[in-house]
């Protein structure tokens, strides 16, 4: 039976005219083809990776398995659709924490309109796109059963500042809460999630070794997405932490050039875990707040209350 994800963070969601994903029970994704050129683009993308033998065996792990396409009554109720069948990247995991994270400081492919260039280059610049190489575009956290889990408006999420982004990476792996403004994140979790020789850090350095020499292709717009069980951190097992990109509607050939924008941006993104790690008290939510202004304060306190419960 195939059902609305309740981990989706970022990307198209059901409504205006616009299908959303698609999950079942035996682990694939359905992600609704977009009906212009990105569509044909991804599809295009997928198919073209599953099947490149330049590509190591140790970094296809960290894209999406591709089963194909597959016409599907769309998640709206508007009929029949195109979509992608993909690996559910949570799939396993009871209670997953997620954050989707947008690489690079130019989130527009060079062949796209004017128009859609501006588009991208205003949200860019009113993220932390331009300063940092990288947004985070969504994310979800688990709390508890009782308190279910934390999912900040992502409008909100998309406009932070450099600290209020180091602040919500380290909420990302502490085990107070998130919504409690008297707590500064305890990243409790960031040794097991972020560090170690197959946590977060790890995997995000073995992409950046190869997006250092690959010249296949160019992923423009392309999202990053961390993923662990927090349920099973916090009984003191293996959270299982990963790596997936997704998002890859805007590739384009790399034509023997190293991807410069993908490769800055996830270089920034490294930089700042590995500062977590080294250094976690290097920035509170007080300190961040004074800094901060009031829709950005929400998103660190947690005061916007997008708290939803977990069925039992």
């Amino acid at each position: 039976m195939l059902k609305v994800p309740d981990h989706q963070v970022a990307g198209h969601q059901a409504g205006n005219g616009h299908p959303g994903p698609l999950i079942d029970d035996s682990g694939r994704f359905y992600k609704p083809l977009q009906d212009d050129d990105r569509g044909a683009i991804e599809a295009a993308f997928y198919t073209s990776f599953s099947s490149n033998t330049r590509v190591p065996d140790h970094i296809r792990r960290f894209f999406p398995v591709f089963y194909g396409t597959k016409l599907l009554e769309a998640s709206d109720g508007s009929g029949q659709w195109p979509h992608l069948v993909l690996e559910d990247a949570v799939s396993g995991l009871s209670h997953p924490s997620v954050m989707d994270v947008k690489i690079g400081s130019r989130t527009w492919y060079p062949e796209a309109s004017e128009d859609y260039i501006q588009r991208c280059f205003m949200k860019d610049r009113k993220s932390s796109s331009l300063d940092l190489g990288f947004r985070i575009s969504g994310l979800q956290l688990y709390e508890s059963e009782e308190s279910g889990l934390w999912k900040p408006d992502r409008k909100l999420v998309q406009h932070l500042s450099a600290d209020e982004v180091r602040v919500v990476l380290k909420k990302f792996v502490s085990s107070n809460s998130p919504i409690d403004p008297n707590l500064n994140p305890d990243c409790s979790f960031a040794s097991s999630v972020y560090g170690g020789s197959s946590g977060i850090l790890a995997q995000l350095l073995e992409l950046k070794s190869w997006f250092e020499d690959q010249t296949i292709y160019h992923l423009n717009s392309c999202s990053v997405l961390m993923v662990y069980d927090k349920k099973k951190e916090l009984k003191g097992e293996s959270s299982d932490a990963k790596v997936k990109l997704i998002d890859f509607a805007h590739v384009t050939e790399g034509n023997g050039i190293i991807d410069h924008n993908f490769v800055g941006g996830l270089c920034s993104l490294i930089k700042f875990i590995s500062d977590i790690l080294t250094s976690p008290d290097e920035c509170t939510t007080k300190a961040c707040l004074q800094n901060s202004d009031n829709n950005n304060e929400e998103i660190l306190t947690g005061s916007n209350e997008c708290t939803t419960k977990l069925s039992l």
